[in-house]
């Protein structure tokens, strides 16, 4: 019997070719969009999963709130790790990461400049499951100047995986043995490594000092010990270890803060959590969001779920066709359930064929999915995620033919054969609640396409405190060495360098490279006191280079010796301290190397500048003078001949530099600048494509619903073209009951769109507020391709000659 179904079904949809490929195009389509977005779910939420004890780890946050001015960090104080292993049974092993910067890795006659450079404990690998190819886990980074290097590395460096007890000289400074080699880390990690070296290696690693924070931490808890208990741990060694140095530096203790409101503390976060919910805007690497998991989660099931409302509309709408047959079936003696059957297997064979197309073009689609989220998912994980959705076929043939089958069995043997076909939904409620549907989800996809859309404009053109255009970024000041003040002099002679810079961070440095420090306007540093500052180092030409803009005083002066203690601050920090008259006011830091308090003379304010992503509102900012630190040169250079200027820094950069061979980094200003909200106008994209895929899909169903409108009127579209209706009346007459439903949709979509919107954009500090343009744009857009789409079935039956629907009257 299931295969006389199948045969009936195959038959049918041979038979109505235009109607079955309309049909598996839009479900193609549906299936396609959802899959590519269960495969960026999938991916999102795979983080670190890798590691065979990744739901017992944790890692250490920092979080500290003094005088309203706070600092949350993924940095630890050195002896945490020590601590919490000595003190606490219930953690098994407590391992350090430090670093992920860059690293100069020479080879022969050439440097080459490789990211994610670590120094790690030597137990890194208990707690991580980093597969070591070549090399003892137990013994790979026990000494100082050892280290373990990726696979991808080792082929670089030596074209070969047998590398353990070759040397690498890394930095021009420090020739590391190598110990082990590891398998690269998958793509779906919150860190990455290339190099990892001994922590050994680094003497910070042995201070003692609570207050400076430069580790990352990593827990690995005893099974059956819940967070709570470790988060108990963190509080009780903050109170032991943190709040009696606290307490000597700032005067003030745990139960102190508390009283104003602020709070000295730590936190841990599972480490299947850092990718989708940390909120540190300093994380080692880029994070996702759990919010866009969640929106495109909804879109893809929602884009899947129009699907299946075209395939019920363009069925039902193909009743009069076959409502005969269905009278011809019964009359003969087939049961309503045959006939139910009989339609469901059409149903399940067409879904079907749509999900194996959609399978095949979800593959093609893999690597242009990669391109456009940043993704590293391959064929192979694809296709097994796709096969896991294989009864996904099954459900949606049932559940895009149940209403059709049930529709269309419905019909009186005697009527249908009369050529009365039933008039079909009852008060069409189900059918305007279908369109309603569609386009509701177009009109949310297209406003929030606008509003991304936006948003980006927003930040490319606002005023970010200073300019970002025809900026050239060095990124390797210090292999000059000595030789570094020489070079910016000399390259300054050059005609198309207007100015140049060097200092330890731009502001579009990643928040990983800024420093936080607390200043105090008293010498006992009380907390009451003091603000925590983003803490940069600078030479006497950033301000003037970048076209920062000076409010108060005077910038820094390199003939001025008093100004080697001399600060800037911004407007944010004039406005925290309070102070009336900032020019010369005191500052007092603790140096946590001399354990020594240090005072500082505030001699300019700067207006307010961004720093890093608008995301996060402008903190209190203090600049202090370094012309010798700091690995980055900013020229600002002309527009004409920007190539040859920069040809020629370059030859500069060589003939100075004390390696010949070191690379020469360089980078624009405004290209680092569109590098913060790379993910925003990835998702930006992304949106774009779901709206018009949906808009597509609408467009389709909207296509059925016209195509069953007209063949249920047809006999009074005959009759009131016989009484002089003209072809222009008709078609408003079959657009009007459509148009409205799109109206409906706009208004139900509207409120909607916003909320989702809105919520979105609370992820800034600096954003546009929602226009009502934007949703009347989106509902113009979505009546005017539904005019579009349903003229053609208006005009095609407003065209049709009278006599032939009058024909059996």
């Amino acid at each position: 019997m299931i295969k006389h179904y199948i045969k009936i079904a195959w038959r049918s949809l041979r038979k109505n070719k235009s109607f079955s490929i309309i049909n598996i195009f839009g479900l193609t389509v549906g299936f396609t969009v959802f899959f590519l977005i269960a495969l960026f779910v999938w991916d999102e939420l795979q983080y670190d999963r890798y590691n065979e004890h990744a739901n017992r780890i944790y890692r250490i946050n920092t979080d500290i709130k003094i005088n309203g001015s706070s600092f949350f960090s993924h940095d630890t104080p050195a002896p945490m790790a020590s601590t919490l292993i000595k003190d606490y049974p219930a953690i098994e092993k407590v391992v350090r990461i430090k670093g992920g910067g860059g690293a100069l890795v020479k080879k022969g006659d050439q440097t080459f400049m490789e990211q994610h450079a670590f120094f790690a404990d030597s137990n890194l690998f208990d707690v991580f499951t980093l597969a070591l190819l070549n090399g003892n886990p137990k013994t790979a980074l026990s000494r100082p100047n050892t280290m373990v290097i990726s696979a991808s590395m080792a082929k670089k460096y030596f074209n070969s995986l047998d590398v353990v007890g070759r040397t690498l000289k890394i930095d021009n400074m420090d020739i590391y043995e190598i110990t082990g080699v590891i398998q690269d880390v998958p793509s779906a990690s919150h860190i990455h490594f290339n190099f990892i070296k001994s922590m050994s290696s680094l003497a910070a690693s042995r201070s003692d000092f609570w207050l400076s924070n430069s580790f990352d931490t990593y827990v690995l808890l005893r099974k059956g010990f819940p967070e709570e208990t470790l988060d108990s741990y963190l509080n009780e060694t903050a109170k032991k270890y943190a709040e009696p140095q606290l307490l000597s530096v700032v005067q003030s203790s745990f139960s102190d803060l508390a009283k104003r409101g602020d709070h000295f503390r730590y936190t841990s976060i599972p480490l299947t959590k850092i990718h989708l919910y940390s909120k540190i805007p300093s994380e080692i690497e880029p994070t996702g969001n759990i919010q866009y998991v969640y929106i495109f989660s909804i879109i893809g099931l929602f884009i899947l779920l129009v699907a299946c409302v075209n395939f019920m509309n363009l069925s039902t709408a193909r009743s009069a066709n076959r409502s005969k047959e269905v009278g011809v079936r019964k009359v003969i003696g087939s049961s309503r359930m045959n006939l139910i059957k009989q339609f469901l297997a059409e149903s399940i064979l067409t879904s079907l064929v749509a999900f194996i197309l959609a399978v095949f073009l979800s593959l093609l689609l893999v690597p242009y999915l990669n391109q456009l989220a940043g993704k590293a998912i391959s064929i192979r994980a694809a296709s097994t995620l796709f096969i896991t959705f294989t009864p996904l076929s099954l459900v949606t043939g049932l559940l895009a033919g149940s209403y059709p089958a049930f529709f269309l069995s419905g019909f009186q043997p005697i009527q249908t054969l009369k050529g009365k076909v039933a008039t079909g939904f009852k008060g069409g409620l189900l059918r305007n609640a279908l369109v309603v549907f569609q386009f509701a989800t177009a009109v949310i996809l297209f406003v929030g396409t606008l509003i991304i859309y936006r948003q980006m404009d927003f930040i490319q053109h606002k005023d970010v405190g200073y300019t970002r255009e025809q900026v050239l970024v060095i990124k390797n000041a210090y292999s000059l060495g000595k030789y570094a003040q020489t070079f910016k002099e000399e390259a300054l002679r050059i005609p198309g360098v207007l100015a140049a810079s060097r200092s330890e961070v731009l502001p579009t440095s990643s928040s990983n490279d800024w420093n936080k420090n607390a200043y105090a306007t008293d010498a006992t540093l009380s907390a009451e006191h003091s603000l925590t500052f983003t803490d940069w180092l600078v030479d006497a030409d950033y301000i003037p280079a970048l076209h920062i803009q000076l409010s108060k005083g005077r910038n820094f002066s390199t003939e001025m010796a008093t100004d080697s203690n001399a600060v800037i601050i911004n407007e944010t920090a004039e406005r925290a301290l309070g102070l009336k008259d900032p020019i010369n006011a005191q500052l007092y830091g603790f140096n946590g190397q001399t354990k020594q308090v240090e005072s500082f003379r505030i001699i300019g304010v700067v207006k307010d500048f961004n720093a890093g992503s608008l995301r996060y509102q402008t903190e209190p900012m203090i600049l202090r003078l370094s012309a010798s630190y700091g690995n980055l040169f900013s020229f600002r250079i002309r527009g004409e001949n920007m190539a040859h200027t920069v040809k020629q820094i370059e030859s500069i950069y060589h003939s100075f530099n004390e390696m010949a061979d070191q690379p020469f980094a360089f980078s624009f200003l405004d290209d680092e600048f569109n590098q913060l909200y790379h993910d925003e106008q990835r998702t930006g994209k992304v949106f774009t494509a779901f709206a018009m895929l949906a808009i597509c899909i609408a467009c389709l169903g909207l296509f059925g619903l016209a195509s069953y409108a007209a063949e249920q009127r047809t006999k009074e579209i005959g009759i009131r073209k016989v009484l002089g209706a003209s072809v222009q009346g008709l078609v408003g007459l079959l657009s009007k009951d459509f148009i409205r439903l799109v109206f409906v949709a706009i208004v139900i979509a509207s409120p909607l769109a916003w909320w989702v919107m809105n919520k979105w954009l609370e992820d800034f500090a600096y954003r546009i507020e929602i226009s009502w343009w934007v949703f009347a744009l989106a509902g113009a857009a979505a009546v005017m391709i539904a005019l579009l789409t349903v003229s053609y079935q208006a005009i095609k039956a407003a065209l049709a000659n009278p006599v032939k629907s009058l024909r059996n009257e």
